[in-house]
């Protein structure tokens, strides 16, 4: 496949296109392969992700951001999102492998992913590279830090804006629709300060607050 839809989804492109090819390049397919842009790239993605939740979580203690990194840079979730970018459409596989399907393989999908920052970080700088991670990680976050930390989203949406000494957020009933027995709840999340008004849905009105605090959450790390 054309590389340059790759280049689109990262939202990088390559002044020298050799880096991000040696990138894709798997060691079943040639003797110059991705294993030490790899390398290069897994020690720039945990210096960005760890400044990332450093400075997004500023009431976390040292234990709780490091987890959190792990997770976040573990082979599961880089695989999720390379998956997310049709990256195994994009790797150079030997015939071998690519019969025994590696294209899907999780081990070389995140791999791979690891390889590209690399390349970027060669071809433009540690800035750029922080840059892509920072896109590509920031939508990740609210999951992320739900299941680490085993709060609900309310609470986290809560936290996050007394850490940053902003009022908490407003939640109102905008609309209620269905019968008495089985009503859907329509709740609006207003953060003024920070002009972010989310809607949520739900069976109750808690849970319609809990699914928007996490879309609100959510946008302030799209900010």
């Amino acid at each position: 496949m054309d590389s340059n839809e790759l280049c689109q989804r990262i939202g990088y492109n390559f002044n020298n296109p050799e880096y991000l090819y040696q990138a894709l390049t798997h060691r079943s397919y040639s003797h110059s392969h991705n294993e030490r842009l790899e390398f290069l790239g897994d020690s720039i993605l945990n210096c960005a992700v760890a400044g990332l939740v450093f400075r997004t979580f500023s009431n976390l203690p040292e234990g709780h951001l490091t987890r959190l990194r792990a997770n976040l840079v573990n082979q599961e979730a880089l695989f999720k999102l390379a998956k997310t970018l049709d990256l195994g459409n994009y790797i150079k596989l030997g015939e071998g492998e690519r019969k025994s399907g590696g294209c899907n393989r999780p081990s070389i999908l995140a791999d791979a992913l690891e390889a590209i920052l690399g390349a970027v970080y060669l071809d433009g700088g540690f800035v750029r590279a922080e840059e892509i991670i920072i896109t590509l990680f920031t939508p990740l976050l609210p999951r992320f830090y739900e299941q680490n930390s085993g709060k609900d989203p309310k609470t986290i949406l809560q936290e996050y804006l007394q850490s940053h000494k902003i009022m908490l957020p407003q939640y109102s009933v905008v609309v209620t629709t269905g019968e008495a027995h089985q009503k859907t709840f329509c709740v609006e999340c207003v953060i003024t300060k920070l002009r972010i008004c989310a809607i949520g849905e739900g069976s109750s009105r808690r849970s319609a607050e809990q699914e928007a605090a996490k879309k609100a959450y959510e946008q302030i790390n799209q900010k």
